[in-house]
């Protein structure tokens, strides 16, 4: 029940913008469980940690994913801003990653999806997060980054 209540309201703007202001609220909560509890555990959570492109620091961002085989699928939507999320260009230019899912790190390889894949992850996504449409229609002239995550051997 909170779950498609949340679903319904996520395409909200004044949700979104709630959402922005407590990311820092779920990293903390999600320092602190060790990545066990993400977003309060209502949405299939992971966190990421990038390498920032420009400062070579390890950058850490939690985010919606659904699992896709043995690796995982997120979308960088930024909630809809004009602009895409600067973990997004992390990964373009430095696509290894590291993971935190269920409290358990995961060395992957990130790839940005593109034709048929990127429908076939934009459908596995909007399952786990609907608003992710109003999100796109908010910033019509990006297309929402959506990165493929294979775990690295």
């Amino acid at each position: 029940m909170p779950q498609t209540l949340i679903q319904r309201l996520g395409s909200r703007r004044w949700f979104a913008r709630m959402g922005r202001a407590l990311v820092p609220a779920d990293r903390f909560i999600a320092k602190i469980t060790k990545g066990r509890v993400v977003a309060l555990g209502l949405l299939p959570m992971l966190t990421i940690t990038t390498t920032g492109r420009k400062s070579g620091q390890p950058r850490v961002q939690p985010l919606v994913y659904v699992p896709d085989g043995e690796g995982f699928a997120v979308i960088g939507s930024n909630w809809g801003q004009a602009g895409h999320p600067a973990w997004s260009g992390n990964l373009l230019a430095h696509p290894d990653a590291v993971i935190r899912v269920k409290g358990h790190d995961i060395p992957v390889r990130a790839t940005l999806a593109k034709g048929a894949e990127r429908e076939r992850l934009w459908k596995l996504l909007l399952g786990a997060w609907p608003a992710y449409e109003a999100y796109a229609a908010r910033a019509p002239h990006r297309e929402l980054r959506i990165f493929s995550l294979t775990r690295k051997a």
